[in-house]
């Protein structure tokens, strides 16, 4: 039993190292995520305030002008699918396909801040948990700097795994809210288009 103990003992104290080094990966992804963010969300005002806003007022008598006023390439997720919605009118398949691979590419935007908030927990509980155990034995032996060091590393690592998570948790709930509501526009406009495909059939 002995044996089996200071087996699990010696891989647990091995593993402080790896759990220290990927919470200083994430803590730094963390941070450039940080960057990204606050870039994403001066794109999603400007492109609330411009093609949000047009999408929500568009009726079936101009659909036709809206696509021709989309540009032919550039911008963002959001005004790329927009105009391959516009540009597929009548073709329902092709537009479930393309409503159906926005929130793929969205999600896939969010996947970062979705690893963030749980990876960050893992890693802090881990990195508290481990140098318990040398800290008790340094207790045990009276080594009050050893212990005093272990439970330092067990604090340091608890308040970077939260601090981790909590930006992963905020950027995750705001990136949600965005692609929810780009998703709402995209099938309005998906609707709107088919129904003026549809009167433009009907007045042949």
């Amino acid at each position: 039993m002995n044996v089996i103990s200071d087996i699990l003992y010696w891989i647990s104290t091995g593993l402080l190292v790896p759990v220290i080094v990927l919470l200083i990966f994430f803590f730094v992804r963390a941070l450039l995520l940080i960057g990204s963010f606050f870039g994403e969300y001066m794109q999603n005002r400007r492109v609330n305030a411009s093609l949000g806003a047009r999408i929500s007022r568009l009726t079936a008598a101009d659909a036709a002008a809206f696509a021709r006023s989309l540009p032919a390439s550039g911008g963002s997720l959001f005004e790329t699918y927009a105009r391959k919605i516009a540009c597929s009118a009548g073709d329902e398949a092709r537009t479930d396909l393309l409503l159906s691979e926005f929130e793929i590419e969205s999600d896939k935007n969010i996947a970062a801040s979705k690893v963030l908030t749980k990876m960050g927990p893992i890693l802090g509980l881990m990195g508290t948990l481990i140098p318990m155990g040398p800290a008790l034995v340094g207790l045990a032996q009276g080594d009050i700097s050893s212990m005093a060091y272990n439970m330092q590393v067990a604090f340091a690592t608890t308040v970077v795994g939260l601090t981790v998570s909590a930006i992963g948790f905020c950027t995750q709930q705001a990136k949600e809210r965005w692609a929810v509501s780009r998703v709402a526009l995209l099938e309005y406009l998906a609707r709107v288009a088919a129904a003026a495909a549809a009167e433009r059939r009907d007045g042949i």
